[in-house]
């Protein structure tokens, strides 16, 4: 059976917002992009609530036009903008919370979840732990650093470490005269956290003992 194409833009036009919605989200998270049904899903979600909230902003701008200033007519297009601006919000808004994990950690403290919001175990002890780190490497060799940017995955992507030093059983090497250095992530055996409070209490008794 064929579909009228005004159908299918009528369709799709109201699915836009949704879109652009998981557009913004998956734009500002480490989430991996699901299938193209499942966007498609996700999306109706977003327009869903988008619509939910455009209906309530059209009665109070239609409420305030009527007692107490007209500005403009809602029209078709006037929807259409505002469903696009709502998108970018909602998109803002969940992109926000993802990456703070405010509303999984409100609803673990009230003992609803044990989940939090991050993709996996793995980026989310990279969010709690903003610390210097060694990487033990497949060659048995460990390389302490402060890790500027990681995978948000484990397995691909590269660790980009500044302050970069080799460890040994018995001294630490400097990369003197390099400023950042990449490490695949697949060559990454496991990652050691730091005590931030020990490395800089250390680095300032380097400093005191150097003068």
């Amino acid at each position: 059976m064929d579909i009228p194409s005004n159908e299918i833009i009528e369709v799709l036009t109201f699915l836009l917002p949704g879109f652009v919605a998981a557009w913004v989200y998956y734009g500002l998270t480490a989430f991996p992009k699901p299938n193209q049904f499942e966007r498609v899903i996700q999306a109706l979600i977003f327009t869903i609530i988008i619509q939910a909230v455009l209906v309530l902003m059209r009665w109070a701008m239609l409420f305030l036009g009527r007692n107490i200033l007209s500005v403009a007519q809602w029209t078709e297009n006037v929807a259409l903008v505002w469903s696009l601006i709502l998108a970018v919000i909602l998109g803002l808004l969940f992109a926000k919370n993802v990456n703070d994990d405010k509303a999984h950690g409100i609803l673990r403290r009230w003992g609803l979840t044990k989940q939090t919001s991050f993709p996996s175990e793995w980026f989310g002890v990279f969010a709690h732990n903003l610390t210097y780190v060694v990487l033990h490497l497949k060659d048995q060799r460990r390389l302490y650093g402060w890790p500027e940017e990681w995978p948000s995955q484990p397995g691909s992507g590269h660790f980009s470490l500044a302050e970069a030093e080799w460890l040994t059983d018995s001294e630490r090497i400097p990369l003197t005269g390099v400023k950042n250095i990449l490490i695949p992530a697949e060559e990454v055996v496991f990652v050691e956290f730091m005590f931030l409070e020990d490395v800089l209490e250390k680095k300032e008794g380097d400093l005191n003992g150097s003068t």
